[in-house]
């Protein structure tokens, strides 16, 4: 009974290492995404509070935005989701794997 149902954690630890709860994260239907509200919502899916699928509903975003955004946080932490950085970071990250 108790297989397929999934465990969540109650909180995550955010980008800046406060505690991320359902209640914290940024209001559904967000529309302006700074660094800090879309570095959150990558914390809560990586952490188990939120899946992808969740996210993309409750924040209508598309499953290939949040990728995008996953990405850079792997690649660059929290300054790569900089919208005006994103060249940059692409550009060092393409260096990178040439070496």
């Amino acid at each position: 009974m108790f297989e397929n149902q999934k465990i969540r954690p109650a909180q995550v630890i955010g980008p800046l290492g406060e505690p991320l709860t359902l209640e914290t994260l940024p209001a559904p239907g967000t529309s302006r995404w700074v660094v800090r509200r879309k570095a959150e919502v990558v914390a809560a899916v990586n952490g188990g509070l939120l899946t992808v699928d969740e996210v993309c509903e409750r924040y209508d975003l598309t499953v290939e935005e949040f990728a995008a955004w996953q990405r850079a946080v792997d690649r660059s932490g929290m300054p790569g989701l900089r919208v005006t950085r994103i060249q940059h970071y692409k550009s060092l990250y393409e260096r990178q794997q040439k070496y």
